[in-house]
């Protein structure tokens, strides 16, 4: 799974996060740090990116328009998860997977 992080997110996590979710980006890190969700949207499903924001626009936005791109909103399980270093890829992917 590659990400791409929601300007409302901090950029550091494209770091933070490397060796778990290689290839990973911010919109940014991209040129679409101004740019409306339209474009961000475009942009992750052109390169089968998930999103992952803190916001609800584009969960509305996939609610609406279905996949792709996939959309995270679980911002919050990923920080955490980095608070607790947790390095194991395959149990990261499945929380992150997981339907609440």
């Amino acid at each position: 799974m590659t990400l791409l992080f929601d300007e409302n997110l901090s950029p550091k996590l494209v770091i933070a996060l490397a060796d778990q979710f290689p290839g990973s980006c911010h919109v940014d890190r991209v040129g679409l740090g101004s740019e409306d969700d339209n474009s961000v949207w475009k942009y992750a499903q052109q390169n089968n990116l998930t999103l992952v924001s803190k916001d609800s626009d584009f969960q509305e936005k996939s609610l609406l328009y279905g996949y792709p791109p996939k959309v995270s909103m679980r911002f919050e399980l990923l920080k955490e998860l980095y608070s607790l270093r947790i390095t194991n890829l395959n149990r990261l992917n499945e929380l992150l997977t997981a339907k609440k």
